[in-house]
């Protein structure tokens, strides 16, 4: 640190430079992340210094994180869910299982998860002293075998967790048999849909996975992914407002007497911008930018497989998933543990940089 501080054009230019050491939006392919809606910018600068760990002080922002919840809520099919803007999907699924601990203790608690699940599942085993129990896949597809996932679970059991839209095949669990299982046995059932969740409900023909099934007990979603949030932007919603309410912990010296969230300081920029998008954009935007994402998907696979190039499955949502074989330079793209190349066709992932990536992957192919 410089004893004197630097000029504003000096520190920009600084910024600059690192930033543009950054791979481009137009060649990446492998991130679930995207850029944030434009409205975004002035939403964030507006809230830049509000603290929704402080709602007495912030008051405004703490009734505009309520909006935001009631909307997410709403397109959940469950107007009255509680919960809050996290950091993420991390954060959010760690919060979901530690009510779960809460709610349903046990002496040697373990939990089950499908084998696709998020490798946050990892952490939280380690973090909240759960023993993790992870369910394969069902024979020839990606989505959990729900009978194996039935067979892993007994008297110590937890929590079982699904997934609307994995990582690694963008796939969608079969949630109503998952929520049955919890159901069946009297234990907590948490949704990860920190993909699917502003996918799904947009889709032509979207997958039940949300509070519209008996026995979801929690489903976590990523307003920074889908949502085009700014980063860092997760959502947690509990079907009840009971819940929550297992986490709390008193805040003698703050405006509010009691908090449910693991982080203290929260950021009311991040909920700002994330509302800002819902309002802006409505059901119709989001239903165009999703059916987008679906036709590029749709593109890069057709453009792959006219090339002999196999492909692993039909895409369930924005997300395709290919044989390994060679990217061209400059191109962004991810393995997952089975080899095979991943492709997110997220909103920055235009017509245009489709085709530009299948004319270089045909030019190399030559």
């Amino acid at each position: 640190m410089e004893e004197k501080g630097c000029t504003r054009e000096e520190v920009i230019a600084a910024l600059a430079g690192l930033r543009a050491a950054d791979t481009p939006h137009d060649h990446i392919l492998c991130s679930m992340c995207t850029i944030p809606h434009q409205i975004t910018t002035a939403a964030r600068e507006m809230f830049a210094a509000t603290n929704l760990g402080d709602p007495g002080v912030f008051s405004g922002t703490a009734k505009l994180e309520q909006l935001f919840l009631e909307s997410v809520g709403e397109l959940l099919h469950c107007k009255t869910a509680a919960g809050w803007m996290t950091s993420g999907g991390t954060e959010s699924n760690l919060q979901a299982i530690r009510a779960a601990k809460k709610l349903h203790p046990k002496e040697k608690p373990n939990i089950v998860v499908p084998a696709s699940a998020h490798f946050s599942f990892h952490k939280i085993s380690d973090i909240l002293g759960l023993e993790l129990r992870t369910a394969p896949y069902e024979a020839g597809k990606f989505t959990v075998d729900t009978e194996k996932m039935a067979e892993l679970v007994d008297k110590n059991t937890i929590a079982v967790s699904a997934v609307a839209g994995t990582t690694e095949y963008g796939v969608v669990d079969d949630v109503s048999r998952v929520a049955k299982i919890a159901l069946e046995n009297d234990i907590f059932c948490h949704v990860d849909a920190a993909f699917g969740g502003f996918v799904i409900p947009f889709l032509k023909q979207p997958i039940p996975f949300d509070f519209a099934i008996d026995g979801v007990d929690s489903v976590s979603l990523d307003p920074h992914k889908m949502g085009l949030g700014t980063i860092p932007g997760g959502c947690l919603l509990f079907r009840d407002a009971e819940s929550p309410l297992s986490l709390s912990v008193d805040t003698p010296y703050l405006t509010s007497k009691s908090q449910t969230t693991l982080t203290g300081t929260r950021p009311g920029a991040d909920v700002a911008a994330a509302y800002a998008v819902l309002k802006y954009l409505g059901k119709e935007g989001f239903r165009d930018i999703v059916s987008g994402c679906m036709e590029n998907t749709r593109r890069l696979v057709e453009g792959l497989s006219a090339y002999g190039y196999e492909k692993v499955l039909d895409p369930v949502l924005n997300l395709a998933v290919f044989r390994d074989f060679s990217i061209p330079d400059g191109w962004k793209v991810s393995h997952i543990r089975d080899g095979s190349l991943r492709f997110v066709m997220m909103p920055h992932v235009t017509r245009d940089v489709v085709e530009k990536f299948l004319n270089e992957v045909g030019e190399q192919k030559k």
